[in-house]
Order: structure tokens, then C-alpha cells, then sequence
């Protein structure tokens, strides 16, 4: 399970490694939903997508071996 402690961890690892995206608001889903919904927009990254995050984390987790094995 994940929780706050290990997406705060999460973070730090990959700091510096992707694009901050921006988060947007959104009034219609928000209506629709009845909820209060903020959309972290990651096309903006490179990539055009969310992946290139979690690609970063598991590249940063790693150990020695693994990433000279590549």
C-alpha cells in the first residue's frame, strides 16, 4: 500500500529527473463528480505522459549491479 511517507520518498527520487508539471482545476469534472478535482497535467512532459515518472523512480531504485547491467 502506498502511502504519504513513501510518495514524499517517491519525490525526492525523482527531483531534478522530470519536469515539474502544473495542476489545473477542474470546474466541469468537478460538477459532474461532486467532488473537488485537480488534474496534474504530465502530457506536459516530455514524454506526453505520466510514465516518464514512474520510469524515473524505478530507474533511481536501482542498485549498482542493475544499472551497469542496464
Amino acid at each position: 500500500m502506498i502511502d504519504l511517507d513513501g510518495v514524499r520518498q517517491a519525490t525526492e527520487r525523482i527531483r531534478g529527473r522530470v519536469s515539474r508539471t502544473p495542476m489545473m482545476h477542474s470546474d466541469a469534472i468537478n460538477r459532474i463528480t461532486g467532488a473537488e478535482i485537480w488534474l496534474r497535467l504530465d502530457n506536459l512532459q516530455a514524454t506526453g505522459a505520466f510514465k516518464e515518472r514512474g520510469a524515473a523512480h524505478r530507474l533511481a531504485l536501482l542498485n549498482d549491479a542493475e544499472g551497469k547491467a542496464g
